[in-house]
């Protein structure tokens, strides 16, 4: 986060009381806050003046919270500031809609003031960490013009570091452990490896880029990514949209370690036959990237409790994969799984 500046937040509410609420829970960490009443005051606030976050109600006179993010999303100078929709409409459609307008979390009030807190500082943190990467880019891009290839190592470099502060993000605010995310990297490495037209340097990359998969977690609400039990249709929709979430918020770099994680993040739940989302892609259409994070992503899954599941035995999740072959997974990498499987099965004792 920005370290010694002003961290601005603009709250939106008809409602002088809830905003006032919001302002006392978030004062003990020092932001300075601006605050409108509607709609149309909002946008006028946001046209003069700059704001790191936005607390966006969506039932209010003049102009609702959906139509002033979807404006806040279509100016350049506006689209990338994060918007938390802080509304008392709890229902599956409302909070779907809140996403595809753009809003990237979603809180239901009344709600606890260590939610508020949390989610305020992990978009904060994240939103932040987005424009210092897209600034130091922006530097290194401009020395790479005198200095050749030294600055471009120094790039990816940092993008590798930008990353791995991501995934610290990531790891406390989502289902996924550091150390889940580590095998997953490592055995997509190998099942790169063994892939006879991708060279070290691919390697590499979908090592790095891996850890990304699930980042656009961040964005379900809670309610539904921790929930222990099954997931309702409606519950799972929202869950589905991590794909797209991820994509979005890695898109706009053009550096190839965060382009592979954009690809990533939105092609390692599709499946070989078409029928996986977000796009219903189907064989060879998927990227090689994501066909093997697909398929190194459940087999450790599988391997390793979650809420919702006890741990498999090996034998059982190496069925299960072999059995999806052509289905699920790309089966050419299916057959590389089951010949090294002693090296797959090492990574998740290590």
């Amino acid at each position: 986060m920005k370290s010694g500046q002003e961290i601005k937040i603009l709250i939106v509410d008809d409602v002088a009381e809830n905003i006032q609420v919001a302002m006392n829970i978030l004062k003990e960490e020092s932001y300075t806050f601006s605050f409108a009443n509607d709609g149309e005051e909002a946008l006028s606030l946001i046209n003069h003046h700059s704001f790191d976050l936005i607390l966006l109600d969506i039932m209010m006179p003049k102009l609702n919270g959906y139509d002033v993010c979807k404006q806040l999303k279509s100016n350049p100078t506006s689209r990338d500031i994060p918007v938390i929709f802080l509304t008392a409409k709890n229902d599956v459609d409302a909070i779907a809609k809140g996403f595809d307008v753009g809003g990237i979390d979603y809180i239901v009030k009344p709600f606890h003031a260590g939610e508020l807190l949390a989610r305020t500082k992990t978009h904060l943190e994240l939103y932040h960490a987005k424009r210092l990467l897209a600034q130091k880019n922006i530097e290194l891009a401009l020395k790479v013009e005198h200095q050749g290839e030294r600055l471009l190592k120094e790039v990816e470099e940092n993008q590798r570091e930008m990353i791995y502060v991501l995934m610290e993000v990531m790891e406390s605010t989502s289902d996924e452990t550091g150390k889940h995310i580590k095998r997953v990297a490592e055995s997509s490495r190998l099942l790169a490896h063994y892939t006879d037209y991708l060279s070290e340097e691919d390697e590499a990359v979908i090592f790095h880029a891996a850890p990304m998969h699930d980042i656009g977690k961040i964005a379900i609400p809670k309610e539904i990514l921790h929930k222990p039990g099954k997931l309702t249709p409606e519950e799972f929709s929202i869950m589905q949209t991590h794909a797209q979430k991820g994509k979005d918020f890695l898109k706009n770099s053009k550096r190839k370690l965060l382009t592979a994680a954009a690809i990533i993040a939105h092609e390692h739940h599709e499946k070989w036959d078409g029928t996986g989302y977000p796009r219903g892609l189907k064989g060879d259409e998927i990227h090689i990237f994501g066909r093997i994070v697909a398929l190194a992503d459940v087999f450790d899954a599988l391997t390793h409790k979650r809420q919702y599941k006890q741990a498999w035995q090996v034998d059982e999740a190496v069925n299960y994969i072999k059995s999806l072959s052509g289905i699920q997974f790309d089966p050419q990498l299916v057959d590389i799984f089951i010949e090294h499987l002693s090296e797959f099965v090492a990574i998740l004792e290590e």
